[in-house]
């Protein structure tokens, strides 16, 4: 597919996807154009399909909202009930003490969901993190951790759960002697294309 296909096949349907994937991301038009080098204007010309395109820009664009270049062309709408088997969940490289899991299927629409194993004194890192600007819950499955939110410090069992702006910097602790497992639900998407091409499928899956 070249550059000149791109502005003259699928155009209109092509503009209609990455509006949606823009909508359910809550991002506007301005904040896609920043991340991606172009302008709000151009944008909403491409999403009315009255504007073309090249792969590159297409490319950035599929970046910045968290789904791969080919997202863009399927014409099939995504199976009902994907089933992800426990064994099939694409990981992070494994840290010491720590593993993450995403458990959405890609592409990611409107909600990202991950889970995470820790050892006994397992973490997400020596800092807290922060993501964007979205809703996230947060699920203790099993064991007791620590999450520290800003300045505030929780301590959390096996049910509890909390939810927080992905904004406010956090980590988790696992300070229990058994292994602690979490989940991560955020609202909507705040992973862009490179984040999510990290979490791999696991050997012998």
């Amino acid at each position: 597919m070249d550059d000149i296909a791109v502005a003259t096949k699928n155009q209109a349907a092509v503009g209609e996807k990455v509006k949606a994937f823009r909508t359910a991301r809550r991002m506007s038009l301005r904040t896609l154009g920043e991340a991606t080098g172009t302008t709000a204007s151009f944008l909403s010309q491409l999403e009315r399909g009255l504007s073309g395109v090249n792969i590159s820009t297409l490319m950035r664009i599929a970046g910045a909202l968290g789904i791969s270049l080919t997202d863009l062309f399927e014409e099939a709408a995504p199976p009902v009930g994907r089933v992800l088997r426990k064994h099939e969940r694409p990981a992070l490289p494994p840290a010491e003490g720590y593993r993450k899991m995403l458990l959405s299927r890609r592409p990611i629409r409107d909600m990202e969901v991950y889970i995470g194993e820790f050892d006994p004194g397992g973490s997400t890192g020596e800092k807290p993190y922060s993501h964007g600007d979205s809703h996230e819950l947060f699920f203790v499955l099993r064991g007791e951790v620590e999450l520290t939110l800003g300045e505030e410090r929780h301590v959390l069992s096996a049910g509890d759960s909390i939810e927080y702006p992905t904004s406010v910097p956090h980590k988790t602790v696992n300070i229990g002697a058994e292994p602690a497992e979490v989940l991560w639900m955020i609202a909507p998407p705040t992973s862009v294309a490179d984040d999510l091409d990290k979490y791999l499928p696991r050997a012998g899956s």
